[in-house]
């Protein structure tokens, strides 16, 4: 059932203010805070684990830096003085990684791509702030980060690529071995076999002989599509970007994929070919 305009209102005051005005309300600097009341003896008083007056255990957890209090202990709640705030999870589960900027699962020590401040950022497909979300998060293996959740969701919607660098972010050697039976045993299309493609200009065009053959008297057009295309270095082949190690390489063109000859990965792109000297 949908929630009530009241309830909606009254979600998150602990976040944002207890002030009855929705307008007035403002997001609480924790690190700022001086003062804190006593729910049990409305007493306002000097930031502190025990109440001062009555004397009663204002959390089972508390942290002097981040002015943060907690009762639920399960949550393995702890202070990372390089992050700055309070996390939960554990202490001995989690170590800082001075180049990334963020605490990381013990299993990612020495295991994962550093990338400067990697956690500092918007998850590329929610957009929420990844440092201090309370949702789990997942390093890809080109070191960018994105919830966890939302890594899931890219992969049942079949996107393999991180969507920042466009490198594999799955096990893709078992698709690659797919693509590679289905080229051996894929003809090429008759429009296209005798075609070869512009990595300049991003057109397919007939070579010079066949046009002749097919156009007749249309040879002069043909001839002049074809020369400008000879200007653009057309080939045969066609240079490609492998996104996976980002080595160039020439291969055949072909409907379906252009194969890395480094890596062996599909995950390429068409590009220019290289200006010599």
């Amino acid at each position: 059932m949908e929630s009530s305009v009241d309830q909606r209102l009254d979600f998150g005051k602990m976040e944002y203010g207890m002030l009855s005005n929705p307008s007035d309300r403002h997001e609480l600097v924790r690190h700022d805070v001086k003062q804190v009341i006593c729910s049990v003896c409305d007493t306002e008083q000097q930031v502190a684990r025990i109440c001062s007056n009555c004397g009663v255990n204002l959390g089972e957890y508390f942290c002097d830096v981040c002015k943060f209090y907690d009762d639920d202990t399960k949550k393995g709640q702890f202070h990372c003085t390089d992050c700055g705030i309070c996390r939960v999870g554990g202490r001995e589960n989690f170590f800082h990684c001075q180049k990334c900027g963020s605490c990381y699962s013990v299993s990612l020590r020495d295991n994962h791509l550093c990338v400067e401040n990697s956690m500092r950022h918007h998850c590329p497909i929610c957009y929420e702030y990844l440092f201090d979300s309370l949702n789990d998060t997942r390093v890809l293996k080109c070191g960018h980060t994105m919830h966890l959740e939302c890594y899931r969701e890219m992969g049942r919607h079949n996107k393999y690529c991180c969507p920042i660098c466009f490198k594999s972010v799955f096990d893709m050697s078992n698709t690659w071995k797919r693509i590679d039976e289905e080229i051996e045993a894929t003809v090429m299309p008759e429009d296209y076999r005798y075609k070869k493609f512009c990595a300049i200009c991003g057109m397919t065009f007939i070579p010079l002989v066949v046009a002749l053959h097919i156009f007749g008297w249309f040879g002069d057009i043909a001839l002049s599509f074809a020369k400008t295309h000879l200007r653009c270095k057309c080939m045969s082949q066609v240079w490609i970007l492998c996104n996976d190690c980002n080595n160039t390489t020439e291969d055949f063109f072909h409907v379906i994929g252009q194969k890395c000859s480094h890596c062996k990965s599909y995950n390429t792109r068409a590009i220019a070919p290289p200006v010599l000297p």
